[in-house]
């Protein structure tokens, strides 16, 4: 039988875990070529053979996205496989037309052949969009379980940026871990309130090694944790799927791939930020989880925020730092930090646009829309270096910290600053508790 040549467009992550679990030692397929969007710098680079298996000694290359067309072509392709999330349905078809149009079948995995099975309870958190709330939903969720006496094993969504064979599997306890494994800004955003929290976390490349890890982790571990990101569903197959909505972004939910499968999936949804969104898109996104799910328990909830020092924002001109991938892929322009600096009377909230430099004036063309915000990006070191100079060079009073981690501890930032953190407050009944109620001993 004819192998049939392989393409999986991806972004470093999804892509990664369907090779893993459909394509990697079957021997009907040849995957010929990984494409990267999204993340920067992952393009040019191989999946080595250490990860691909037997049946690729030579590892698959990594080609930009933009190449697609003529890969298909060039390598005789006989299918594309789109394998990353966050993209809007008519992005989506746009790119399964170049597919077609190029001779190759265009194919979406779905999760009954890519979701791993666990032998410990699993309770997954999806959203409909980034941005939506995930990573403060699944820290409430640890509260509970680590209330109830249970120890939890987080798993993150895949980010191997960096060295993938050293990324396999990897494990975060500590603090030093971060500095251990080399992480990028956007991992410590996800790993350190974990660990801050005194649970650990697992991520990396492999998903199968990972979650045999977390099984047997040295710690103990009572219930698997999965950390979504983006808008992807699970890897693993859960007890309880945990779907996060939000009503800044009515429409969303049945708009965006593969946010609406995660809405689709749910046993709970959780509808985030009542506290600021206003009340017609509430009753959209309401209306909405109704058509598609009716069987679903929906959540109420707001996503609090606390200010560590209010007196650097109040009659200041602030420059405004929120999460990256929130703000790019994510299409959000308003978060914790911009809803903290009119609530708290900053003066003026600084454009950092017109001093962005290198990679963040890139970003900046890339997302026109982003807006008055800056946003947090740190895949590698120079745009780390880069996103230091933009803080320096904006002309502003002080700096207002909306990341998921003290960005002050990973970048020198000369200005004075404060930090805003967010958390999930349930409002009325049913709460996570109730939900939750399942897990205990």
């Amino acid at each position: 039988m004819t192998q049939r040549k392989i393409i999986i467009i991806g972004a470093a992550g999804r892509d990664f875990h369907n090779f893993n679990t459909v394509y990697r030692n079957n021997s009907a397929y040849k995957v010929v070529a990984f494409t990267a969007a999204q993340i920067p710098d992952i393009a040019g680079r191989k999946y080595p053979p250490s990860l691909a298996g037997h049946l690729y000694p030579d590892g698959i290359p990594i080609h930009p996205q933009d190449d697609l067309e003529r890969l298909i072509k060039e390598l005789d392709a006989d299918e594309c496989v789109f394998s990353y999330s966050d993209i809007s349905y008519n992005t989506v078809m746009g790119i399964g037309a170049k597919v077609n149009a190029a001779g190759a079948d265009f194919t979406l995995l779905g999760h009954k052949n890519t979701m791993l099975k666990s032998t410990k309870p699993v309770i997954a958190v999806g959203a409909a969009r980034t941005g939506c709330g995930k990573s403060q939903t699944s820290r409430r969720i640890v509260e509970i379980l680590m209330a109830k006496g249970l120890k939890v094993i987080a798993v993150r969504h895949p980010m191997p940026y960096g060295d993938l064979e050293a990324q396999k599997v990897q494990r975060f306890a500590s603090i030093d871990d971060l500095t251990k494994h080399r992480c990028t800004i956007e991992e410590m955003e996800e790993y350190e309130p974990h660990i801050a929290r005194g649970n650990v976390i697992y991520a990396g490349v492999d998903y199968e090694a990972i979650l045999r890890a977390a099984e047997n982790d040295p710690s103990g571990c009572d219930v698997i944790l999965w950390d979504g990101g983006n808008n992807d569903f699970s890897f693993y197959r859960p007890d309880l799927m945990v779907t996060v909505v939000d009503p800044h972004r009515p429409g969303h939910e049945l708009s965006y791939y593969p946010g609406e499968i995660t809405l689709r999936l749910a046993d709970v949804v959780v509808i985030n930020k009542i506290d600021s969104a206003d009340y017609d898109n509430i009753l959209a996104v309401r209306e909405n989880i109704e058509r598609v799910n009716p069987r679903a328990v929906v959540v109420d909830a707001a996503s609090t925020i606390s200010v560590e020092n209010p007196d650097v924002i109040r009659g200041k001109r602030v420059l405004v730092i929120e999460d990256g991938p929130t703000l790019t892929h994510g299409d959000m322009k308003i978060g914790a930090g911009i809803v903290a600096a009119k609530r708290f009377g900053a003066a003026e909230i600084i454009d950092p646009r017109p001093y962005a430099v290198g990679k963040l004036a890139e970003t900046f063309r890339i997302y026109p829309n982003v807006g008055k915000l800056l946003p947090a990006m740190g895949y590698g070191e120079e745009q780390m270096r880069d996103l230091t100079a933009t803080i320096e060079r904006t002309d502003c009073d002080s700096v207002i910290i909306a990341t998921p981690i003290d960005l002050g501890r990973v970048i020198k930032i000369a200005k004075p600053t404060t930090r805003v953190e967010y958390s999930l407050q349930e409002i009325g009944q049913p709460s996570m508790e109730d939900v939750l109620a399942k897990f205990g001993k």
